[in-house]
Protein backbone atom coordinates (compact mmCIF):
# COMPACT_ATOMS: atom_id res chain seq x y z
CA UNK A 1 0.00 0.00 0.00
CA UNK A 2 2.99 2.07 0.76
CA UNK A 3 3.51 3.01 -3.19
CA UNK A 4 0.30 3.97 -3.88
CA UNK A 5 -1.02 6.35 -1.05
CA UNK A 6 1.70 9.39 0.10
CA UNK A 7 1.07 10.15 3.93
CA UNK A 8 2.40 13.62 4.86
CA UNK A 9 2.11 12.52 8.54
CA UNK A 10 5.00 10.55 8.35
CA UNK A 11 7.13 11.99 5.47
CA UNK A 12 10.10 9.36 4.63
CA UNK A 13 13.46 10.45 6.17
CA UNK A 14 12.00 13.40 7.71
CA UNK A 15 14.24 13.89 10.79
CA UNK A 16 11.40 15.73 12.95
CA UNK A 17 8.52 14.61 14.47
CA UNK A 18 7.68 12.37 17.34
CA UNK A 19 8.74 8.43 16.90
CA UNK A 20 4.72 6.69 17.57
CA UNK A 21 6.38 3.78 16.57
CA UNK A 22 8.76 3.36 19.77
CA UNK A 23 6.00 5.08 22.04
CA UNK A 24 5.15 3.02 25.07
CA UNK A 25 1.78 4.69 26.10
CA UNK A 26 -0.29 2.59 28.44
CA UNK A 27 -4.25 3.14 28.04
CA UNK A 28 -7.12 2.89 30.92
CA UNK A 29 -10.42 2.24 29.67
CA UNK A 30 -13.29 5.06 32.16
CA UNK A 31 -16.10 4.15 30.49
CA UNK A 32 -17.33 2.31 33.90
CA UNK A 33 -16.38 5.21 36.17
CA UNK A 34 -16.51 8.70 34.20
CA UNK A 35 -18.62 7.22 31.37
CA UNK A 36 -21.12 6.31 33.58
CA UNK A 37 -21.35 9.35 35.38
CA UNK A 38 -22.73 11.20 32.06
CA UNK A 39 -25.86 12.77 32.62
CA UNK A 40 -27.93 10.67 29.95
CA UNK A 41 -26.97 7.45 30.27
CA UNK A 42 -28.88 4.47 32.25
CA UNK A 43 -26.64 2.24 34.69
CA UNK A 44 -25.52 -0.82 32.98
CA UNK A 45 -26.38 -4.47 34.02
CA UNK A 46 -23.31 -5.86 35.89
CA UNK A 47 -23.15 -8.46 33.55
CA UNK A 48 -22.90 -6.12 30.71
CA UNK A 49 -19.96 -4.21 32.63
CA UNK A 50 -17.99 -7.68 33.13
CA UNK A 51 -18.56 -7.72 29.46
CA UNK A 52 -17.02 -4.38 28.32
CA UNK A 53 -13.91 -5.17 31.10
CA UNK A 54 -13.31 -8.82 28.30
CA UNK A 55 -13.33 -6.68 25.69
CA UNK A 56 -10.91 -3.95 26.81
CA UNK A 57 -9.07 -6.52 27.85
CA UNK A 58 -9.51 -7.64 23.86
CA UNK A 59 -8.52 -4.63 22.85
CA UNK A 60 -5.10 -4.18 24.56
CA UNK A 61 -6.21 -1.67 26.38
CA UNK A 62 -4.05 -1.85 29.88
CA UNK A 63 -6.22 -0.81 33.04
CA UNK A 64 -9.69 -0.28 33.67
CA UNK A 65 -11.61 1.93 36.59
CA UNK A 66 -14.13 0.21 37.93
CA UNK A 67 -16.02 2.91 39.52
CA UNK A 68 -16.24 5.08 43.02
CA UNK A 69 -17.44 2.21 45.67
CA UNK A 70 -18.37 5.39 48.31
CA UNK A 71 -21.24 6.42 46.12
CA UNK A 72 -23.17 3.12 47.72
CA UNK A 73 -23.52 -0.27 48.40
CA UNK A 74 -24.40 -1.15 44.73
CA UNK A 75 -21.06 0.80 43.26
CA UNK A 76 -19.60 -0.95 46.25
CA UNK A 77 -20.59 -4.49 45.28
CA UNK A 78 -19.89 -3.52 41.44
CA UNK A 79 -16.40 -3.10 42.33
CA UNK A 80 -15.87 -6.04 43.80
CA UNK A 81 -18.22 -8.15 41.51
CA UNK A 82 -15.63 -6.78 38.76
CA UNK A 83 -12.51 -7.11 40.35
CA UNK A 84 -13.50 -10.66 41.07
CA UNK A 85 -14.06 -10.87 37.18
CA UNK A 86 -10.64 -9.94 36.64
CA UNK A 87 -8.67 -12.23 38.80
CA UNK A 88 -11.46 -15.41 37.87
CA UNK A 89 -10.66 -14.73 34.22
CA UNK A 90 -7.17 -14.22 34.66
CA UNK A 91 -7.82 -11.04 32.67
CA UNK A 92 -4.46 -8.70 31.56
CA UNK A 93 -5.82 -5.40 33.34
CA UNK A 94 -4.94 -3.21 35.81
CA UNK A 95 -7.81 -2.13 38.18
CA UNK A 96 -8.43 1.13 39.71
CA UNK A 97 -11.01 3.36 41.56
CA UNK A 98 -11.64 6.68 42.24
CA UNK A 99 -11.98 8.31 45.84
CA UNK A 100 -12.20 12.08 47.04
CA UNK A 101 -9.63 12.78 49.66
CA UNK A 102 -11.41 11.38 52.36
CA UNK A 103 -10.20 8.62 54.00
CA UNK A 104 -13.79 7.24 54.29
CA UNK A 105 -13.61 6.88 50.39
CA UNK A 106 -9.93 5.47 50.10
CA UNK A 107 -11.17 2.83 53.06
CA UNK A 108 -13.94 2.30 50.69
CA UNK A 109 -11.61 0.87 48.07
CA UNK A 110 -9.28 -1.20 50.56
CA UNK A 111 -12.34 -2.86 51.88
CA UNK A 112 -13.48 -3.94 48.03
CA UNK A 113 -9.76 -4.35 47.18
CA UNK A 114 -9.33 -7.17 50.11
CA UNK A 115 -13.08 -8.78 49.48
CA UNK A 116 -12.23 -9.43 45.90
CA UNK A 117 -8.69 -10.60 46.83
CA UNK A 118 -6.85 -8.21 43.74
CA UNK A 119 -4.75 -4.94 44.62
CA UNK A 120 -7.18 -1.97 43.59
CA UNK A 121 -5.19 1.17 42.48
CA UNK A 122 -6.47 4.11 44.62
CA UNK A 123 -6.90 7.14 41.95
CA UNK A 124 -7.90 9.92 44.76
CA UNK A 125 -8.17 13.36 43.47
CA UNK A 126 -8.73 17.00 44.51
CA UNK A 127 -9.94 20.22 42.59
CA UNK A 128 -6.63 22.26 42.50
CA UNK A 129 -7.95 25.04 40.35
CA UNK A 130 -8.40 28.54 42.09
CA UNK A 131 -11.79 28.20 41.08
CA UNK A 132 -12.26 25.12 42.77
CA UNK A 133 -10.83 26.44 45.95
CA UNK A 134 -13.03 29.66 45.88
CA UNK A 135 -16.23 27.54 45.78
CA UNK A 136 -14.95 24.96 48.45
CA UNK A 137 -13.70 27.32 50.48
CA UNK A 138 -10.24 25.44 50.89
CA UNK A 139 -6.94 26.93 51.37
CA UNK A 140 -3.87 25.22 50.13
CA UNK A 141 -2.58 24.07 53.19
CA UNK A 142 -5.73 22.59 54.12
CA UNK A 143 -5.82 20.93 50.60
CA UNK A 144 -2.20 19.36 51.19
CA UNK A 145 -2.97 17.94 54.10
CA UNK A 146 -5.98 16.00 53.10
CA UNK A 147 -3.97 14.57 50.29
CA UNK A 148 -1.23 13.53 52.05
CA UNK A 149 -3.89 11.90 54.67
CA UNK A 150 -5.35 10.03 51.88
CA UNK A 151 -2.26 9.10 49.68
CA UNK A 152 -0.97 7.86 53.28
CA UNK A 153 -4.13 6.03 54.45
CA UNK A 154 -3.58 3.94 50.84
CA UNK A 155 -0.19 3.11 50.80
CA UNK A 156 -0.19 1.86 54.05
CA UNK A 157 -2.48 -0.39 53.22
CA UNK A 158 0.00 -1.42 50.09
CA UNK A 159 -2.30 0.11 47.07
CA UNK A 160 -0.78 2.19 44.16
CA UNK A 161 -1.94 5.69 44.36
CA UNK A 162 -2.32 7.80 41.53
CA UNK A 163 -3.45 11.31 42.93
CA UNK A 164 -5.47 13.38 40.29
CA UNK A 165 -5.60 16.91 40.75
CA UNK A 166 -9.06 17.64 38.90
CA UNK A 167 -8.92 21.15 36.47
CA UNK A 168 -5.22 20.70 36.13
CA UNK A 169 -5.36 23.09 33.04
CA UNK A 170 -6.76 25.87 34.77
CA UNK A 171 -4.61 25.72 38.17
CA UNK A 172 -1.63 27.72 38.97
CA UNK A 173 1.86 26.42 38.56
CA UNK A 174 2.35 26.52 42.45
CA UNK A 175 -0.21 25.38 43.53
CA UNK A 176 0.13 22.14 41.09
CA UNK A 177 3.78 22.26 42.98
CA UNK A 178 2.19 21.90 46.60
CA UNK A 179 -0.52 19.47 45.83
CA UNK A 180 1.92 16.98 43.25
CA UNK A 181 5.09 17.34 45.92
CA UNK A 182 2.49 16.63 48.81
CA UNK A 183 0.94 13.51 47.28
CA UNK A 184 3.98 12.30 46.32
CA UNK A 185 6.03 12.65 49.49
CA UNK A 186 3.52 10.47 51.07
CA UNK A 187 4.18 7.75 48.36
CA UNK A 188 1.62 8.05 45.40
CA UNK A 189 3.76 6.38 42.37
CA UNK A 190 1.63 8.31 40.03
CA UNK A 191 0.32 11.60 38.96
CA UNK A 192 -2.42 12.71 36.65
CA UNK A 193 -3.24 15.64 34.54
CA UNK A 194 -6.85 16.32 34.16
CA UNK A 195 -8.42 18.52 31.43
CA UNK A 196 -11.72 18.61 33.25
CA UNK A 197 -13.74 20.81 31.56
CA UNK A 198 -11.98 20.56 28.42
CA UNK A 199 -10.65 23.34 28.11
CA UNK A 200 -7.18 23.16 26.75
CA UNK A 201 -6.19 23.50 23.09
CA UNK A 202 -2.63 21.34 22.18
CA UNK A 203 -0.27 24.19 22.90
CA UNK A 204 -1.57 23.95 26.54
CA UNK A 205 -1.12 20.52 26.72
CA UNK A 206 2.24 20.57 25.72
CA UNK A 207 3.44 23.42 27.99
CA UNK A 208 1.67 22.13 31.21
CA UNK A 209 3.14 18.03 30.55
CA UNK A 210 6.85 19.85 29.31
CA UNK A 211 6.58 21.96 32.64
CA UNK A 212 5.67 18.84 35.07
CA UNK A 213 7.95 16.73 33.38
CA UNK A 214 10.59 19.31 34.25
CA UNK A 215 9.64 20.04 37.48
CA UNK A 216 9.23 16.21 38.98
CA UNK A 217 11.83 14.42 36.56
CA UNK A 218 11.15 11.32 34.19
CA UNK A 219 11.07 9.00 37.28
CA UNK A 220 7.91 10.42 38.12
CA UNK A 221 4.92 8.52 36.07
CA UNK A 222 2.18 10.81 34.51
CA UNK A 223 -1.33 10.55 33.44
CA UNK A 224 -3.18 12.51 31.39
CA UNK A 225 -6.88 12.42 31.74
CA UNK A 226 -8.89 15.06 28.71
CA UNK A 227 -12.30 16.03 27.99
CA UNK A 228 -13.70 17.00 24.92
CA UNK A 229 -15.89 20.32 25.72
CA UNK A 230 -14.00 21.92 22.95
CA UNK A 231 -13.75 19.43 20.60
CA UNK A 232 -9.82 18.51 21.30
CA UNK A 233 -9.90 15.56 23.46
CA UNK A 234 -8.50 13.38 21.03
CA UNK A 235 -5.95 16.32 19.29
CA UNK A 236 -4.65 17.05 23.05
CA UNK A 237 -4.80 13.30 24.45
CA UNK A 238 -2.42 12.78 21.50
CA UNK A 239 -0.18 15.57 22.33
CA UNK A 240 0.00 14.76 25.46
CA UNK A 241 1.77 11.52 24.53
CA UNK A 242 3.89 13.28 21.88
CA UNK A 243 4.96 15.50 25.29
CA UNK A 244 5.71 12.32 27.41
CA UNK A 245 2.69 10.65 29.48
CA UNK A 246 2.89 7.67 30.26
CA UNK A 247 -0.75 6.66 30.41
CA UNK A 248 -3.91 8.05 28.63
CA UNK A 249 -7.37 7.33 29.72
CA UNK A 250 -10.68 7.16 27.32
CA UNK A 251 -13.93 6.12 27.52
CA UNK A 252 -16.43 4.23 25.06
CA UNK A 253 -17.77 6.48 22.30
CA UNK A 254 -16.91 9.05 24.07
CA UNK A 255 -19.31 8.53 27.36
CA UNK A 256 -18.47 10.72 30.29
CA UNK A 257 -19.46 14.41 31.96
CA UNK A 258 -21.24 16.62 30.11
CA UNK A 259 -20.02 15.92 26.52
CA UNK A 260 -17.67 13.17 27.50
CA UNK A 261 -13.80 11.82 27.45
CA UNK A 262 -11.81 10.94 24.89
CA UNK A 263 -12.89 8.33 22.50
CA UNK A 264 -11.67 4.93 23.24
CA UNK A 265 -12.28 3.48 19.46
CA UNK A 266 -10.62 6.57 18.43
CA UNK A 267 -7.83 7.03 20.22
CA UNK A 268 -6.59 3.04 19.35
CA UNK A 269 -7.44 3.62 15.95
CA UNK A 270 -5.36 6.77 15.65
CA UNK A 271 -2.77 5.16 17.74
CA UNK A 272 -2.60 2.04 15.52
CA UNK A 273 -2.44 3.93 12.49
CA UNK A 274 0.62 5.77 13.66
CA UNK A 275 2.05 1.93 14.98
CA UNK A 276 2.08 3.29 19.03
CA UNK A 277 -0.67 0.19 18.94
CA UNK A 278 0.09 -3.26 18.20
CA UNK A 279 -2.97 -5.40 18.99
CA UNK A 280 -5.82 -6.25 16.93
CA UNK A 281 -9.19 -4.30 16.91
CA UNK A 282 -11.27 -6.47 14.65
CA UNK A 283 -13.77 -6.76 18.04
CA UNK A 284 -13.61 -2.65 18.42
CA UNK A 285 -16.96 -2.26 16.72
CA UNK A 286 -18.50 -4.78 18.67
CA UNK A 287 -17.45 -3.06 21.86
CA UNK A 288 -18.67 0.29 20.56
CA UNK A 289 -22.25 -1.56 20.38
CA UNK A 290 -22.37 -2.99 23.77
CA UNK A 291 -21.23 0.15 25.31
CA UNK A 292 -24.17 1.88 23.13
CA UNK A 293 -26.75 -0.94 24.14
CA UNK A 294 -25.34 -0.99 27.48
CA UNK A 295 -26.05 2.74 28.41
CA UNK A 296 -28.79 3.26 26.21
CA UNK A 297 -26.75 5.84 23.88
CA UNK A 298 -27.30 5.64 20.47
CA UNK A 299 -24.65 5.33 17.86
CA UNK A 300 -24.64 8.54 15.54
CA UNK A 301 -24.45 7.69 12.13
CA UNK A 302 -21.86 9.62 11.20
CA UNK A 303 -19.59 8.55 14.40
CA UNK A 304 -16.35 7.88 13.11
CA UNK A 305 -15.36 4.16 12.84
CA UNK A 306 -18.04 3.06 14.47
CA UNK A 307 -20.76 4.74 12.94
CA UNK A 308 -23.57 3.35 10.67
CA UNK A 309 -22.19 5.73 7.79
CA UNK A 310 -18.56 5.06 8.54
CA UNK A 311 -17.73 2.67 5.67
CA UNK A 312 -20.67 3.46 3.54
CA UNK A 313 -21.11 5.92 0.38
CA UNK A 314 -23.89 6.44 -1.75
CA UNK A 315 -21.76 8.62 -4.48
CA UNK A 316 -21.41 6.95 -7.81
CA UNK A 317 -18.04 8.29 -8.09
CA UNK A 318 -16.73 7.13 -5.03
CA UNK A 319 -18.44 3.42 -6.07
CA UNK A 320 -17.73 3.34 -9.40
CA UNK A 321 -13.66 4.19 -8.39
CA UNK A 322 -14.01 1.04 -5.80
CA UNK A 323 -15.34 -0.92 -8.15
CA UNK A 324 -11.99 -0.59 -10.29
CA UNK A 325 -9.72 -0.96 -6.92
CA UNK A 326 -10.23 -4.59 -6.31
CA UNK A 327 -8.00 -5.66 -3.45
CA UNK A 328 -7.00 -2.00 -2.74
CA UNK A 329 -10.95 -0.47 -2.27
CA UNK A 330 -11.08 -0.83 1.03
CA UNK A 331 -8.28 2.29 1.52
CA UNK A 332 -9.57 4.08 -1.66
CA UNK A 333 -11.85 6.54 0.49
CA UNK A 334 -11.20 5.27 4.09
CA UNK A 335 -7.59 5.78 6.19
CA UNK A 336 -8.57 2.77 8.10
CA UNK A 337 -9.32 -0.99 6.30
CA UNK A 338 -13.16 -1.90 7.45
CA UNK A 339 -11.90 -5.40 8.28
CA UNK A 340 -9.63 -3.91 10.34
CA UNK A 341 -12.17 -2.86 12.79
CA UNK A 342 -14.49 -5.48 12.68
CA UNK A 343 -16.95 -3.50 9.59
CA UNK A 344 -17.32 -4.38 5.67
CA UNK A 345 -17.33 -1.34 2.70
CA UNK A 346 -20.49 -1.00 2.27
CA UNK A 347 -22.38 0.78 -1.01
CA UNK A 348 -25.85 2.20 -0.49
CA UNK A 349 -28.08 3.15 -3.78
CA UNK A 350 -29.77 7.00 -3.43
CA UNK A 351 -30.23 9.59 -5.72
CA UNK A 352 -26.19 10.78 -5.77
CA UNK A 353 -25.60 6.92 -7.12
CA UNK A 354 -24.76 5.89 -10.39
CA UNK A 355 -24.83 1.82 -12.05
CA UNK A 356 -21.96 1.29 -10.16
CA UNK A 357 -23.85 1.38 -7.29
CA UNK A 358 -26.63 -1.43 -8.19
CA UNK A 359 -24.01 -3.40 -9.95
CA UNK A 360 -22.18 -3.50 -6.41
CA UNK A 361 -25.48 -4.01 -4.46
CA UNK A 362 -26.48 -6.88 -6.68
CA UNK A 363 -23.07 -8.61 -7.42
CA UNK A 364 -22.61 -8.23 -3.24
CA UNK A 365 -25.64 -10.30 -2.46
CA UNK A 366 -24.78 -12.42 -5.73
CA UNK A 367 -27.56 -11.46 -8.02
CA UNK A 368 -27.21 -10.71 -11.68
CA UNK A 369 -26.11 -7.60 -12.56
CA UNK A 370 -28.24 -7.53 -16.11
CA UNK A 371 -27.93 -4.62 -17.44
CA UNK A 372 -32.27 -3.99 -17.03
CA UNK A 373 -32.40 -4.63 -13.90
CA UNK A 374 -29.47 -1.72 -12.84
CA UNK A 375 -31.50 0.59 -14.95
CA UNK A 376 -34.96 -0.03 -12.76
CA UNK A 377 -33.45 -0.15 -9.54
CA UNK A 378 -31.68 3.26 -10.47
CA UNK A 379 -34.57 5.10 -11.83
CA UNK A 380 -36.39 4.62 -8.68
CA UNK A 381 -33.38 5.82 -6.83
CA UNK A 382 -33.33 9.03 -8.76
CA UNK A 383 -36.75 9.61 -7.82
CA UNK A 384 -36.00 9.00 -4.01
CA UNK A 385 -35.10 11.77 -1.16
CA UNK A 386 -32.81 9.56 0.45
CA UNK A 387 -31.19 5.57 0.46
CA UNK A 388 -33.05 3.14 -0.26
CA UNK A 389 -33.32 0.22 2.08
CA UNK A 390 -32.36 -2.99 1.53
CA UNK A 391 -36.08 -4.06 1.75
CA UNK A 392 -36.67 -1.27 -1.25
CA UNK A 393 -33.93 -2.77 -3.26
CA UNK A 394 -35.50 -6.79 -3.07
CA UNK A 395 -38.81 -5.74 -4.24
CA UNK A 396 -37.88 -3.55 -6.47
CA UNK A 397 -35.25 -6.13 -7.93
CA UNK A 398 -38.68 -8.84 -7.69
CA UNK A 399 -40.84 -6.63 -9.52
CA UNK A 400 -38.34 -5.99 -12.56
CA UNK A 401 -38.20 -9.36 -12.73
CA UNK A 402 -41.89 -10.63 -12.42
CA UNK A 403 -42.58 -7.73 -14.87
CA UNK A 404 -39.89 -8.57 -17.35
CA UNK A 405 -40.94 -11.99 -17.49
CA UNK A 406 -43.74 -11.05 -18.91
CA UNK A 407 -43.87 -10.13 -22.60
CA UNK A 408 -44.92 -6.77 -23.10
CA UNK A 409 -45.42 -5.67 -19.52
CA UNK A 410 -44.12 -2.26 -18.15
CA UNK A 411 -40.47 -1.92 -16.54
CA UNK A 412 -41.19 1.33 -15.80
CA UNK A 413 -40.35 1.92 -11.88
CA UNK A 414 -42.72 3.13 -9.63
CA UNK A 415 -41.83 6.95 -7.60
CA UNK A 416 -39.54 5.54 -4.42
CA UNK A 417 -41.51 8.17 -2.35
CA UNK A 418 -45.11 6.99 -2.97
Amino acid sequence: MDDVVYDWNTIPGSPEGFDWAAARVEIQDETLRDGAQSASVVEPRLEDKKALIHHAAGLGVHSVALGFPAMGSRAAAHVVALAREIADARLPLGATCAARTLPSDVRAIIDASQTAGIRIEVATFIGASRIRQVVEGWTLDEMCRRVETAVTIAVRARHDVMFVTEDTTRAEPSDLLALYGAALRAGAQRICLADTVGCAMPTGVRRLVGWVRAEFGTGTTIDWHGHRDRGLGLANCLTAIEAGVDRVHATALGLGERVGNVEMELLLVNLALLGAHRHPLTSLTEYSRLAACAFEMPISANHPIVGADAFATAAGTHAAAMLKAGEIRERLYSPVPAASVGRQQEVRISAASGSSNVRWWLEARGYDAEPGLVAYVLAAAKTADRALTAEELEMLRAEYLSSSARPGARTEPPDARA
